[in-house]
């Protein structure tokens, strides 16, 4: 099942590291990064949603591209980066995904290095993450995603 994965990674590059760890290990896995690419995505069967959060939601970057450009009827998975565990970042993601009919298979979040507004002053949060665990918990993740047939 053909699968794509899009990224949108700014800050610190937390999410990329992830998803460049998952691409390492499955080839066969299409990576756009939403701020450049504007992929034709009807020939993919999942779409994995990847991005930092910002403000305590994914990055308005990538809200956008879903809203344009998300296919109708997928299986999507979401991988996603934050300094801060809190519930509810995924929430607006969701409602696109709800919006579109499109199936979520599952999430993967984990803990970012962090800079952004008071955290610069005490030298972020999260400092070395995602660290090896992290990585490899985000790759067997994805393995889990592609192995799963709900269709």
């Amino acid at each position: 099942m053909p699968t794509a994965i899009l990224l949108y990674s700014f800050h610190h590059n937390n999410t990329r590291k992830l998803v460049e760890a998952v691409q390492n290990t499955h080839n066969s896995i299409d990576i756009f990064d939403v701020t450049k690419d504007k992929p034709d995505l009807s020939g993919y069967d999942r779409i994995g949603i990847a991005s930092g959060v910002y403000a305590f939601h994914l990055g308005k970057p990538m809200l956008r591209f879903l809203q344009e450009y998300l296919p109708a009827d997928k299986e999507t998975f979401i991988i996603y980066t934050y300094g801060i565990r809190k519930d509810g970042y995924t929430d607006s993601t969701k409602q696109i995904l709800n919006e579109k009919n499109c199936t979520l298979l599952g999430e993967y979040g984990c803990l970012g290095f962090d800079t952004f507004g008071p955290f610069k002053l005490v030298g972020g949060l999260a400092k070395g993450h995602p660290d090896e665990a992290d990585v490899k918990a985000c790759v067997e993740f994805v393995e889990d995603m592609i192995k799963t047939n709900i269709s």
